[in-house]
């Protein structure tokens, strides 16, 4: 289990890392109040997580241990998105479209709303 636990652990560290020197890059090159460096970070993650598991797929190209290591650390510590958006893919490949819609719609309102409500709070308590 600790094994398992660096594997993760290491991954998401250098994911975390590589997510803020990724934003910091792009937001210093693109200049807007558009969130580039977040955008283009999610982009990125999501599309290493779906590499991740095609090579997964293909059989004995990926030891479990780094598929821990890319999709759960790494991916996970770059981007929470790529597993959002990998996941919703499942969902649409098993043509569970409510539950797709659930999930994103969902978790974009959901996720806004809390956002909002965790400020509100910490106004009402502060």
């Amino acid at each position: 289990m600790w094994r398992t636990i660096l594997i993760v652990g290491t991954g998401g560290f250098l994911g975390s890392v590589s997510r803020y020197l990724g934003q910091v890059g792009v937001e210093k090159v693109m200049h807007s109040s558009f969130p580039w460096g977040t955008f283009a970070v999610n982009i990125l993650g999501s599309f290493i997580i779906g590499m991740v598991y095609a090579f997964a797929e293909k059989g004995n190209l990926l030891s479990a241990e780094w598929r821990l290591f890319l999709a759960v650390g790494f991916c996970g510590g770059f981007t929470t998105f790529s597993s959002f958006a990998y996941n919703n893919l499942t969902l649409l490949k098993d043509q569970a479209i409510g539950m797709f819609l659930l999930n994103t719609l969902g978790s974009v309102t959901l996720g806004i709303f809390m956002v909002y409500a965790g400020i509100v709070v910490v106004r009402l308590i502060f």
